[in-house]
Formats: C-alpha cells, sequence, structure tokens
C-alpha cells in the first residue's frame, strides 16, 4: 500500500470510529464499529491501485452515511439498554 493511501485510509478509519461512536443506540454503535472493522481487516493488504482508490471512496461515502445517520439518531431520545447501564 503506497504510503498516501495508507495514511489516508488510517485517517478514514479514526474518523469513522470516531463519529460511529457517537450513537446513541448501543445496537447501532456495535455494529458500525464491527462493520468497520472487519471492512478495514478485510482489505488490509490490498495493493491494486485502482481497488485501493475504490475501496477509500467507499470509505468516504460511509463516512458521509454514518454522519448522516448520527445526526438523525440523536434526534430520537432512545432508551438505554441493560448492557449500556452496566457500563455507568
Amino acid at each position: 500500500m503506497a504510503s498516501s493511501a495508507r495514511s489516508q485510509a488510517i485517517a478514514l478509519y479514526r474518523m469513522l470510529v470516531k463519529e460511529s461512536k457517537k450513537f446513541p443506540s448501543y445496537n447501532y454503535r456495535t455494529y458500525a464499529l464491527r462493520r468497520i472493522q472487519d471492512g478495514f481487516r478485510e482489505n488490509m493488504n490490498e495493493e491494486n491501485p485502482k481497488n485501493l482508490d475504490r475501496l477509500l471512496n467507499q470509505a468516504r461515502e460511509s463516512l458521509a452515511l454514518v454522519k448522516r445517520q448520527v445526526s438523525v439518531g440523536q434526534l430520537y431520545k432512545s432508551q438505554r439498554t441493560i448492557v449500556e447501564d452496566r457500563g455507568v
């Protein structure tokens, strides 16, 4: 992976994780984090520049989607689950 693409991928990964942690719902939050980790882990060793560009664009689109969903999710109050109550 080229240095530039690697740094972009790391930056996108961090932004996706940071934004996903803002989901008010525990289920959405854990699902998003798991999907992000699995997706990046699956494509960790990708070397083809065309595929890298496609994957980076896909990650950018996913980031925009997560930001929109977080905004919508914050408009509505959700009940905390038992799993969340234990952590407090």
